[in-house]
C-alpha cells in the first residue's frame, strides 16, 4: 500500500489528525525560525551596545549612550536602558535626586517587563504544541487501530490485507505526533534559557545604571551645595 492508497482509505476523523498535526508542524517551524532570526539579531546588537554602554558609562558619556540604545533597537537591552535614559532626562521630575532616580528604576522595570514578555511572545504556543501533539498522534492511532479491526470484521479475517490500511494509519499518527512534539519542546527550553540570559543582562545593566545615575545625583547635588 502506498501513500496515496493510504490516506484514500483513511476516514474522516484519522485525516482530521493528521491534518491537525502537519499544520501544528507547519506552525512550530515558522514560529522556531522567527524567533531564532530575532533572538540571532538580539544577541549581535546586545553585544555591541554593552561594548559601547560601558565604555560611555566610565567616561560619563551618557548622551552617547542613549544614542546606542536608538541605534541598537533589536538590543532588548538597548531598549530597556533607552527607557531609563528617557525618564531621566525628563525635565518635569523636578531636581530632587532621589525622585530622579526612583522614577528612573521604575522606569528600568517597566521596560524590562515589556520587554521580556515581547521575547516571551510564541513560546506558549511552542509549549502547546510540544505537550499536546503526542496526545493528538496518539488520538490517531487509536482510531489507526479501530480501522484496523473494522477491516478484520468486514474481511472476516485477520490477514494482512485487512489490516494494513488501519496499522499504518495507526504508527504514522504515532510517528508524526513525536516528530511534530520533539522539536517543539526542543526549541521550547533552548528560547526560555535564551531568554534568562537576557534577563540576567538586563537586571545587571538596569543596576549599574542605577548605581550611575547615583553618583551622578550625589556630586551634582553636593556640587551644588
Amino acid at each position: 500500500m502506498n501513500v496515496r492508497e493510504m490516506f484514500g482509505s483513511m476516514g474522516i476523523v484519522g485525516l482530521t489528525v493528521m491534518v491537525c498535526l502537519i499544520a501544528l508542524s507547519v506552525y512550530s517551524v515558522a514560529v522556531t525560525l522567527d524567533k531564532f532570526r530575532r533572538f540571532r539579531a538580539a544577541s549581535r546588537h546586545s553585544e555591541a551596545f554593552l561594548e559601547t554602554f560601558r565604555r560611555c558609562l566610565r567616561e560619563g558619556k551618557l548622551q552617547d549612550v542613549m544614542s546606542s540604545a536608538r541605534q541598537h533597537g533589536d538590543s532588548p537591552i538597548a531598549r530597556v536602558v533607552g527607557a531609563g535614559l528617557t525618564e531621566l532626562a525628563d525635565p518635569g521630575h523636578g531636581e530632587d535626586p532621589a525622585s530622579r532616580v526612583e522614577m528612573v528604576s521604575h522606569a528600568l522595570e517597566r521596560s524590562t517587563a515589556l520587554t521580556l514578555a515581547d521575547l516571551r511572545q510564541g513560546l506558549a504556543g511552542l509549549a502547546t504544541i510540544g505537550s499536546t501533539a503526542p496526545f493528538i498522534g496518539l488520538f490517531g492511532t487509536v482510531v489507526g487501530i479501530v480501522h484496523a479491526f473494522r477491516g478484520i470484521a468486514a474481511a472476516g479475517s485477520g490477514g494482512m490485507s485487512a489490516v494494513s490500511g488501519g496499522i499504518a494509519e495507526a504508527l504514522i499518527a504515532t510517528a508524526l505526533g513525536l516528530l511534530v512534539a520533539i522539536p517543539a519542546v526542543v526549541a521550547f527550553n533552548y528560547f526560555a534559557s535564551r531568554i534568562e540570559r537576557f534577563h540576567v543582562e538586563i537586571e545587571t545593566t538596569a543596576t549599574q545604571l542605577v548605581d550611575h545615575c547615583k553618583k551622578r545625583m550625589r556630586v551634582a547635588h553636593a556640587t551644588s551645595h
